[in-house]
């Protein structure tokens, strides 16, 4: 036999990585000498890098950034086991945790220390990049991060404008030639699920500025800002880099990576699965575990970790068995997708707290039921 474990953390109490060692554990108990490959899988959010370091055998490193607050902060990314592809979260330098809730002005933040991770990448040999960009404390619509990789933006004197939301209405002109050479041989993916344009009301500043402090009046006074360097960056490059799906994304850092660096955006899952080539992993493989923490229809609409999985498992006729901690309405989309099923941890009535407090105990027992159900299954396919 040969499995091949990709789950998601269980958030809030469970790491996708704590769960490929259990899977490992139960699986060498039911099936001695069997083959595992762990790849603990996460959708470009908190705990990526860990993840797919953990899946592709990488090194970590840890430097010193700039924080959304120019404050000195320290940030780690992961070059995978390939030695030229780069993971990074651009939360770890430049997130909304950095930011006390009641000093919250997207105004103020930048995104100058996502630049330096990505910086540091290149220096150290990276040639693809994988970028998660999610839980931003920034509205600078990726200024920060353009000019930490060498772009010059000024306003009409010709002076060097702050990179934060708050001088994007300054910006008169932007300079690109200064940009890092190497840029033009990167291959950048950013791990996106939104599809946000930059300016509007479904833009950057009205859907996601108000979990970063802004209030109506910054609101409108960011906006006007961001059309302001929408159309400037624009005209220097040539393209538009407000309309296309998810350049409002992490307050407008979806939009200069996209739009300027020329980045591909994808979703979550289907760019971490290709960044550790998972296909090429499910070579031989009899039976895939995944799961989450609550499977549901949102799950299959949206093409969560689970879902992302078996599609992938459907193509080469793979069988795929989700541990999940919950299942609600419309989870069962996942049994059009390939021949698998879904199996919840809780096993009675519990309080929510109650089941993440014992969440190791109640997974190690879901995994044993469903070892000694392919056991079954087995002997009744051999009989």
């Amino acid at each position: 036999m040969k499995f091949l474990f990709a789950p998601d953390s269980f958030k809030g109490s469970l790491t996708a990585i704590q769960i490929t060692d259990i899977l490992d554990r139960v699986a060498a108990r039911h099936f001695p000498g069997a083959e595992t490959i762990a790849i603990p899988v996460a959708d470009g959010g908190e705990g990526t890098t860990d993840a797919l370091l953990r899946a592709d055998f990488g090194q970590k490193f840890r430097i010193p950034v700039t924080g959304p607050l120019f404050e000195k902060e320290e940030a780690s990314w992961g070059m995978l086991g390939d030695g030229e592809t780069a993971v990074m979260e651009m939360a770890q330098a430049s997130g909304l945790p950095y930011v006390a809730e009641a000093h919250r002005d997207p105004r103020r933040t930048t995104t100058l220390g996502t630049g330096e991770m990505i910086r540091n990448a290149i220096q150290r040999g990276a040639t693809k990049l994988l970028i998660g960009i999610g839980g931003s404390a920034t509205n600078d619509g990726g200024m920060g991060m353009l000019a930490a990789l060498g772009a010059k933006f000024t306003d009409k004197d010709g002076q060097e404008v702050s990179p934060v939301g708050g001088s994007l209405i300054n910006v008169a002109r932007a300079d690109f030639s200064g940009l890092m050479p190497e840029l033009n041989d990167i291959e950048i993916t950013v791990i996106c699920d939104v599809t946000n344009p930059l300016l509007g009301e479904s833009g950057a500043t009205w859907i996601y500025g108000p979990q970063k402090g802004a209030t109506p009046e910054i609101r409108d006074e960011l906006e006007e800002g961001m059309k302001n360097y929408a159309q400037v960056v624009s005209e220097a490059i040539g393209r538009d880099i407000a309309s296309f799906p998810g350049a409002g994304a992490a307050g407008g850092l979806g939009a200069a990576l996209g739009g300027v660096l020329k980045a591909r955006l994808k979703s979550g899952i289907d760019a971490v699965l290709e960044a550790v080539r998972f296909d090429q992993k499910l070579e031989g493989v009899d039976l895939v575990v995944t799961g989450e923490g609550r499977i549901d229809g949102q799950s299959v609409h949206f093409g969560k970790v689970p879902v992302g999985v078996a599609r992938h498992c459907a193509a080469k006729g793979i069988p795929v068995i989700a541990i999940v901690g919950g299942i609600g309405e419309g989870a069962e989309g996942l049994y059009d997708i390939c021949e698998s099923t879904i199996q919840t941890t809780v096993s009675g009535p519990m309080p929510l707290q109650s089941a993440m407090e014992n969440a190791e105990a109640l997974y190690e027992s879901a995994a044993d039921r469903v070892f000694r159900a392919v056991k079954i299954g087995m002997r009744l396919g051999n009989k």
